[in-house]
């Protein structure tokens, strides 16, 4: 079965769909710049929902041992998504003892990572010129470049997917694992109930061996 990641979490809206429709993690964004900017007091408030449930990722952009840890003291993450050097991970897993995953830019085969310290990898398009964020731009890559790739670690496909391209990328990328943010809003930054249902559906519909299930 895929797996889904719904990410940039910061309503109520968001968290419940989500959590009803069969999400897999939830993802909450701790970087000010994105229109997803939750503070830790809202994640706290938005992760009392539902105690239990879907693993919370929280997601981090060249963040500080003590940037986490300060996010960690009000808010119960399971696993922490980085964005930054990779050489961080190691120190970063080994203070806090939470899987890490490492996001990354992709815009040709040379850009696929390795793991280096990633429990999971987290491939999207790079950002456009002038974007002043990480992810969440809405970016695909080609995702032929993914062709005969040995992958180091399990990894997730994001960038760009909504419900109406996630079967056809996991088809044709042989993801396990899909993550969507901006492509289940109605507007920027906010979340649209519709449309996590259908992109849940959607990609849990498709498998990458051509089967459905």
């Amino acid at each position: 079965m895929i797996e889904v990641k719904i990410c940039g979490i910061n309503d109520p809206i968001g968290f419940d769909t989500a959590v009803e429709a069969g999400a897999d993690w939830l993802g909450l964004v701790f970087f000010a710049p994105s229109p997803r900017f939750v503070t830790p007091e809202t994640a706290a408030v938005l992760c009392r929902r539902i105690e239990g449930g879907p693993p919370r990722v929280g997601l981090f952009v060249r963040p500080t041992v003590e940037s986490i840890a300060r996010v960690l003291d009000g808010v119960r993450l399971d696993v922490l998504q980085i964005y930054g050097a990779a050489g961080e991970l190691p120190a970063i897993k080994a203070r806090f003892g939470l899987p890490v995953w490492r996001a990354a830019g992709i815009a040709r085969a040379a850009d696929l990572p390795s793991a280096l310290g990633a429990d999971r990898l987290v491939l999207e398009g790079k950002p456009p010129a002038g974007a002043n964020r990480p992810g969440g731009n809405a970016t695909a890559f080609d995702w032929s470049v993914l062709r005969g790739w040995a992958a180091p670690v399990p990894w997730m496909l994001a960038g760009g997917l909504t419900p109406d391209n996630v079967a056809a990328a996991i088809l044709q990328t042989g993801a396990r694992a899909v993550d969507v943010s901006s492509g289940v809003e109605r507007s920027t930054g906010v979340k649209d109930a519709k449309l996590i249902r259908a992109f849940l559906t959607a990609a849990k519909g498709a498998d990458s061996d051509g089967a459905s299930g």
